[in-house]
This record gives structure tokens, sequence and C-alpha cells, in this order.
């Protein structure tokens, strides 16, 4: 919590995810130091009566803000922290009106910086839900053949998360040959020839929290060019998980597998950052750029994922999930890299 700030109000749903647990679809969640509050409606009262650490109001929706500021009033609230990086103008504005007398300030920074540092707990979790990512691609992988299409491949994973109970982190990417020159190609009805090259972007959300995991591979032969591409961008990404570490910022991590691709001549075709941070949400803080001052600490969880893209002949990216700690990267993928999986 900021010094300028006594209460956090929460309104975006993967912040009253992160800070609850509890995944609700209307609502807001009160954080002050004294007693916190998820309030929330009936449709929710079952699931949420056992939230740990929150005094729960189930509300109409119309009596919102009317119990936000009982709630405020109950806790001796004065300057409120709301999430300036995610509320519409409209929902800034009412905010304000309702609020008169408290005095608001910006929080999105806070809880950002928050969440970027991941608990043990949520290590873990994390951790398994990319074990998970795993399992379900070795069985996908295990079905790939010469006809089959992109979107069937991609439908394929998403039933192997449902089927378990889980859900896809993101639309799985399911890229074919040339198609996979599109670092976020949208799978289509292109079927697999022998010598393509398979780009797969997939993820899974396992008890609340994401993974995330890029291959590229081939069937039998790529050709000479996507041979070359794949052992470059493989040698980027590994001399990048061997020396990220606590300290850096995210410009200096990127730097590491930027530099390398752009000695090989292949700089102007990775066109992406290098990684991401992931948690409730795929994309979270801190970012791993060439234009990210942010310094990286320790617990935070990042993706590594260099990638080459070849107009018209094809691409590749390979992406692993890893922890900062202050001598290097703790890997949370193990997942073949080969060009033949």
């Amino acid at each position: 919590m900021s010094k300028t700030i006594d209460t956090l109000a929460i309104f975006d749903e993967s912040n009253r995810l992160y800070f609850t647990g509890k995944e609700t679809s209307f609502g807001c969640v009160l954080v002050n130091a004294n007693e916190s509050f998820l309030i929330t409606d009936f449709r929710y009262a079952g699931y949420v009566r056992d939230c740990e650490g929150f005094t729960v109001k189930i509300i109409e929706a119309p009596a919102l803000y009317d119990t936000i500021r009982a709630c405020l009033g109950q806790v001796g609230a004065k300057a409120v922290g709301f999430e300036d990086d995610r509320l519409s103008y409209a929902e800034y504005s009412r905010l304000k009106s309702e609020l008169k007398g408290y005095t608001l300030s910006p929080a999105g920074a806070v809880v950002r910086a928050k969440r970027a540092v991941k608990t043990d707990e949520e290590i873990a979790k994390i951790a398994a839900s990319q074990v998970f990512n795993q399992t379900c691609l070795k069985k996908v992988v295990s079905q790939i053949k010469p006809g089959v299409t992109e979107r069937e491949i991609a439908a394929q994973l998403t039933y192997e998360y449902l089927r378990a109970g889980a859900k896809p982190s993101f639309d799985p990417i399911v890229a074919f040959g040339a198609n996979a020159a599109v670092p976020h190609h949208k799978p289509s009805g292109k079927k697999l020839e022998k010598s393509d090259v398979i780009l797969i972007d997939t993820g899974a959300v396992l008890d609340g929290y994401c993974s995330d995991m890029t291959r590229t591979f081939c069937l039998t032969d790529p050709g000479e060019t996507m041979r070359k591409v794949h052992s470059i961008v493989l040698e980027a990404q590994l001399y990048a998980l061997k020396h990220i570490k606590a300290g850096m910022t995210g410009r200096e991590a990127d730097s590491l597998a930027r530099e390398y691709i752009t000695a090989h001549g292949y700089g102007a075709q990775f066109g992406h950052s290098l990684g991401h941070g992931v948690g409730v949400e795929i994309h979270e803080d801190p970012r791993l750029s060439k234009f990210a001052d942010e310094t990286l600490t320790e617990n935070m969880i990042v993706t590594i994922e260099p990638g080459v893209y070849i107009d018209g002949v094809g691409g590749v990216r390979i992406e692993d999930m890893a922890v900062v700690k202050a001598d290097g990267l703790k890997n949370l993928t193990d997942f073949s890299k080969n060009i033949n999986l």
C-alpha cells in the first residue's frame, strides 16, 4: 500500500481475483489494513462465503456504491486508491461522484507492482499450470499428422484443457508453414504438409493461474532456412535463460537475445519483445523489451520467447516460463526444443 493511500478500491475482475482468489463478474474489493471487504451479488453467495481475510457483502447491483461508502466509513478510510489503468473515464467519473469527501489517488502502479512479485504459493500454482500445459501439448503433438488443420489442433488443445477442468489462458496460436511468419496468427483451415514448420503457442489457466509456452518444430525436414533460423532462435533463448537475473532491467534482459539474433542477420525479423510477466493474467508486469527500464526482482515470473519471422516463408518462436532469482532464472518449463520433437 502506498503511504498516501489507506484503502484500495478494486473494480477490475482480474485484480479482484488476485486479491481474493475468487472469480466474480460483478462487485468491488476494498483492501484496508483493519478490515477488507468483498462485495458481490447473489449469484456468488455460496462461492465467496469462505473467502479468507475478507468480510463478504452480498448485495443487489444498485446498492454497490452505498455499500462501498458504508464499508469505507466502517474502517475510517480517508484516502482511496483506484485503478487508473483499468477504469474507463465513465467509471472514474462515477467513482469520483459517488465518493465525494474522500481523497482519490491513482493506484494502478501499486497494484501492478504487487502482482508482479509472486508469493511461494503463486509460484507453485504457476509451475503446476505449466506442467499441466506441457502434458496437454505433448498429447496433442503426438496426434499431429499431415492433412490436419490448424483449427483442428487449436480445438484439440482447448478440449484437453476443458476436459481436465482448466481452460485456455488465451486462444491457442497454431500456425503451419508460411503462416508461422505471423506472430499472432489466427488458426485457419490450412492443412499441414510434411515439410511445414509447426508453431504452437498455448497456455492454460489452472487453479486461477496462467501458463504459457511456444514450440516450433517439423514432422520431417523444414529446409535449410528454417533449420538455420530455428538454431539461431534456440541459441538466443538459451543464452538469455542462462544470463538473466534479478537486478537487470527489462531492457537489458531483452538485449541478451536481441543482440544475438541481430548479429546473425535477423534483427529486423524479431519485432516483438523478449517476454512478459505471467500470473492471474497471461500478460502482466514486468516487460522484457527494448523499451522497459523496470528492474527485475526476485520471484517475478517471466516468459523468454525470442522469435524470427520471415514473410512468405515461415517463423520460429521458442518460449519458456521462468522465475527470476538473484543468481539467475529457475525454468518452469521442461519440454523438448528440438526441431523434430
